[in-house]
């Protein structure tokens, strides 16, 4: 049977038909409108014209960034879109004529990897996803670890450090503060401040305007010690994060999603180094390996429509 998968994201909506094998065909992009009711009508047509074009599509997967219910129907709160308790299954199932699965966004990327990626042939695995925040995937014997209300695996918001740095989620001190992208764009500013190894930092601030993830990203793949240095701290944040992931649900592997991912081993050498100091009785116990995601921007896409093909919970 084959799927349509769609995932809503802040700026852009993605959908494509997925098959049973993990395969994305006729994928589709339109931006993101900022009405809610839009998105709805947005996403509406977008899975009416794919299941025009491919009659055998059963059913119909749908990622958001947000908590979604225990029933896979409800989004009870997002924070980019004005979405609050936000029955959407049953608002856009009647006006599609397919059978609707909502799932957080993060989750089904984690999925995707899973089942599809680099974390196929394992059994537990913890998928990390560091973009502007941090989104977080938990599989537990072959199946995603959702909770007792639907939204576990929010790993970004485990606190890293008690009366730390302000969070967006109202907490302070999470892991999203020290060790996503926005994390890695405020140590890069911080080390263009102070001079010294932050000088070509500071020069392409000057250049550009600001430091954005591509900038640094850039000039880490160049060799500059400033940058390598930013990444360096934001890398060890995550590697001691996921000690306690290892102590808390012992995955075989982490895999690490998202723009910075694109780094490779630079970013996941600070990380293993920091999650050895970090695991209860390491050297004494079987570790987790980190690797890079591969499926990349499809993942949500590909997870969600998966998911709801398997009808999983």
């Amino acid at each position: 049977m084959l799927t349509v998968g769609i995932d809503i994201g802040g700026t852009k909506i993605a959908g494509g038909v997925v098959d049973a094998s993990g395969g994305l065909i006729d994928p589709l992009r339109v931006p993101t409108p900022r009405d809610p009711r839009e998105i709805e009508d947005a996403v509406v047509a977008m899975i009416t014209d794919l299941s025009q074009r491919h009659p055998s599509v059963g059913a119909v997967g749908i990622a958001a960034a947000g908590f979604i219910d225990r029933d896979r129907s409800v989004v009870t709160y997002a924070a980019n879109i004005a979405w609050r308790d936000e029955p959407l299954r049953a608002r856009i199932e009647p006006r599609v004529g397919l059978p609707v699965v909502i799932e957080n966004d993060a989750n089904a990327a984690g999925w995707a990897e899973y089942r599809f990626g680099a974390g196929s042939g394992t059994r537990n695995m913890i998928m990390l996803t560091i973009g502007t925040g941090i989104g977080g995937a938990v599989i537990t014997e072959g199946a995603l670890y959702r909770g007792g209300h639907g939204s576990a695996g929010e790993l970004g918001h485990m606190r890293f450090q008690r009366d730390g740095l302000q969070c967006g989620c109202g907490q302070h001190g999470c892991i999203e503060q020290y060790a996503s992208g926005r994390a890695l764009q405020r140590i890069a500013g911080e080390l263009a401040d102070a001079g010294g190894i932050g000088s070509a930092l500071a020069a392409a601030r000057e250049s550009e305007g600001t430091l954005d993830g591509r900038t640094i990203s850039g000039l880490v793949s160049a060799g500059d010690s400033g940058a390598i240095e930013a990444l360096r701290r934001i890398s060890s944040a995550l590697g001691e994060a996921c000690g306690t992931f290892q102590a808390a649900f012992d995955p075989e592997l982490f895999v690490i999603g998202g723009g910075v991912s694109q780094l490779g081993e630079i970013l996941l050498a600070p990380m293993r180094e920091a999650y050895a100091t970090a695991v209860p009785a390491h050297g004494n116990r079987p570790g987790a390996d980190f690797a890079i995601a591969r499926l990349v921007n499809d993942a949500g896409v590909i997870g969600v429509g998966d998911l709801a093909r398997e009808g999983r919970h």
